[in-house]
């Protein structure tokens, strides 16, 4: 998916009209619409607002991703939304839930381990 149909996927799925979006980061709709079309590129500053406004990271909306020989894994935007929660969390929380999430990895591995 390119920067635009990222960009146009996250404001749609946050419900954000592109009028929306263009005031919460300081510019117009129209100007939302190019960027979504891929038209033109946003500068990086107005990249990062974009993204600090649809809840997302920049890192998501700038990296390419491209379809592959073999298989494609894509993270949804359901499990990016935890992510991003999950930064947000402090410290102490954010250690208590990737102990978790580590747990039930190690149990799945010993029960591929079993079969």
């Amino acid at each position: 998916m390119t920067f635009g149909q990222k960009v146009t996927f996250v404001r749609r799925e946050k419900k954000l009209t592109q009028a929306q979006l263009g005031a919460a980061i300081g510019t117009t709709g129209d100007m939302v619409g190019k960027y979504e079309r891929d038209a033109i590129k946003p500068s990086i500053e107005v990249a990062a607002k974009i993204a600090e406004v649809l809840d997302s990271t920049l890192d998501y909306l700038i990296r390419d991703i491209r379809s592959s020989a073999t298989e494609q894994k894509q993270v949804s935007p359901a499990l990016i939304d935890y992510f991003n929660k999950l930064e947000k969390l402090p410290a102490k929380d954010r250690e208590h839930v990737l102990a978790v999430i580590d747990a039930f990895t190690a149990k799945l591995k010993i029960q591929s381990i079993m079969e």
